[in-house]
């Protein structure tokens, strides 16, 4: 890999976290086009339904696309879906060769693509700065390899790891920095999970409180006794709500989201209870932990239920035999 490559590729890179937020249920992919070391087109994977990266790469390099490289962070597809296939766009337009981070997952796509463009004489480089690209697209590559979404748990606590008083009362700990915060996560998120409990007791809208929104993540309540009635705030529009009443298990319900749904990065807001299960299940792909510099006492509600455990051998165990918290602070700022 060249320094020429590496910087092309982080530009796309770049480029296809512009559609974080809104290309969901597809992976997120920018693209540049290249030639004689400089950079001639720029595009990424907007919406769902719309033209791919390389489609608009290639349209902004216009005829100089003809002999130069494209850098895209993802395969480019070889099959019709509601668009048509980036690599006859490519071949279409005279390019010579394809750079790209990773192979799709997707089982229509996953090395299609590397050979048509092979069979159409485009040299191909794969695994140029791979590592960026799966974890860029991480949701969708767990959905397409392991049947289920990327499972982001959200938690809010004091230092002695207390998420509530013992009435109930939680608003707020944390502060508005870290609030908001969290509606960054919501809003690149193709879900949000949730309970009963959590909706009862603290009647959450769970959506994105930014105007500029496009799409509201799928609110999924999990309602086991079926006590909500659907006249509480998480049920007004915008956005749609999935109500699972009765009793569920959370290995099925997080393979129908992802087959039925095509979700591919939950956000889950919810009590002890749910955040226990996951736990306990090795449901959960990243923690998320937001500290707050107060302290709620031995009788406050705690971060998650969690089994009795008769050694500590039976503990849960992260990074060696602890776990670790990196926590990184601007100077300055509130936020962490």
């Amino acid at each position: 890999m060249t320094e020429f490559d590496r910087l092309a590729m982080t530009r796309a890179f770049e480029l296809a976290a512009r559609g974080a937020r809104t290309t969901q249920p597809n992976p997120r992919v920018g693209c540049v086009i290249a030639r004689d070391g400089e950079i001639i087109g720029e595009g990424w994977h907007q919406r769902a339904g719309e033209a791919h990266a390389e489609v608009f790469a290639l349209r902004e390099a216009g005829e100089r696309a003809r002999g130069a490289t494209a850098y895209v962070t993802l395969e480019p597809c070889n099959h019709h879906g509601r668009t048509p296939p980036c690599t006859e766009a490519l071949i279409a337009a005279g390019i010579a060769e394809v750079v790209f981070a990773s192979g799709d997952p997707n089982p229509e796509v996953d090395g299609r693509g590397r050979a048509r463009l092979h069979e159409a004489g485009i040299r191909v480089r794969q695994g140029v700065m791979r590592d960026e690209g799966e974890r860029l697209n991480r949701g969708f590559f767990a959905r397409m390899r392991r049947g289920r979404p990327w499972l982001r748990l959200k938690m809010a606590a004091s230092l002695d790891g207390r998420t509530a008083l013992a009435n109930g009362e939680s608003q707020w700990i944390t502060s508005a920095d870290a609030r908001a915060d969290v509606q960054q996560f919501r809003a690149e998120s193709a879900a949000i999970l949730s309970t009963a409990n959590t909706v009862l007791a603290d009647d959450p809208r769970l959506d994105v409180r930014w105007p500029e929104t496009e799409r509201q993540p799928l609110r999924v309540l999990l309602d086991s006794r079926g006590r909500l009635s659907g006249r509480e705030r998480v049920f007004a529009p915008p956005g749609e709500v999935l109500h699972l009443r009765g009793e569920l298990n959370l290995g099925e319900c997080l393979a129908q989201l992802a087959q039925v749904h095509q979700i591919n990065e939950i956000w889950t807001e919810a009590g002890p209870t749910l955040a226990g299960a996951l736990l306990a299940g090795d449901w959960v792909d990243e923690l998320v932990l937001y500290l707050a510099p107060c302290l709620l006492g031995p009788e406050a509600r705690p971060l998650a239920h969690w089994p009795q455990l008769a050694r500590l051998a039976d503990a849960k165990r992260q990074i060696g035999p602890d776990i670790r918290i990196i926590l990184t602070c601007s100077p300055g700022s509130s936020r962490t």
